[in-house]
């Protein structure tokens, strides 16, 4: 199966062009941007077809990273991967960053439980652990460092992702730590969707807790007619 896997979800905008048989990536397009996905996704994905040397219509399946991570760059890509499985006809795939992190420290640390944890403050972060085999430990959930801190202590896991240092101070404790990356290698998230496959769902953004906008209450226009 050859897929095109997109990553907006953190920093990077990255796009790759898998083929799941030979387990080898064709051309791949990554660009460090932090903020403007949207203007550059396409362009990224089209760089990507090009270094295949690859159209649209040789694809047969979109994964794409469905976070936890930035709100709007989350969005981004899942709109992308959607709309492209869509036009084009073929199944889109889901793997959260947590997922894609997991991985990565495990291929890098065999045989060793990962505790992944994202974000930058203390009372919301992003984490989820799983075992030396891929089997999840604790299911990806929004904690705050003191709670995740405490569960490290105990199962003492190899910490990684971007507030990985952060939970290992907290904890006092001698604890490994791996990459503190804020998202995976594009052609990870390849790999993880092709081995997953198709599933019932489309892809949709990992949310672990609510969005702090919200409408106001103490403001509104009168309606016409009031």
């Amino acid at each position: 199966m050859r897929l095109l896997a997109i990553d907006t979800a953190a920093g990077l905008c990255a796009a790759c062009v898998f083929d799941s048989e030979a387990q080898a990536e064709l051309g791949r397009t990554v660009l460090e941007l932090g903020k403007g996905h949207a203007e550059h996704v396409m362009a990224v994905i089209d760089g990507a077809l090009g270094e295949a040397g690859l159209g649209y219509d040789a694809l047969e399946a979109i994964a794409v990273s469905v976070g936890p991570g930035s709100f709007t760059g989350v969005r981004v890509g899942v709109a992308a991967a959607r709309g492209l499985a869509l036009a084009l006809g073929i199944p889109a795939i889901g793997v959260s960053t947590l997922e894609g992190l997991a991985a990565e420290a495990r291929a890098a640390f065999p045989g060793t439980p990962v505790l992944v944890v994202l974000g930058q403050r203390p009372e919301h972060l992003f984490a989820a652990a799983y075992d030396a085999g891929g089997g999840v430990l604790l299911e990806p959930v929004s904690l705050p460092v003191a709670a995740l801190a405490e569960w490290a202590a105990k199962e003492r896991p190899l910490l990684c992702g971007s507030a990985a240092r952060l939970v290992a101070e907290a904890a006092g404790e001698d604890l490994k730590t791996g990459p503190a990356a804020a998202t995976a290698d594009i052609a990870t998230y390849a790999g993880l969707a092709a081995a997953k496959g198709p599933g019932p769902e489309k892809p949709k953004p990992l949310y672990l807790r609510a969005p702090e906008a919200a409408p106001q209450r103490n403001f509104a226009l009168p309606r016409k007619g009031d």
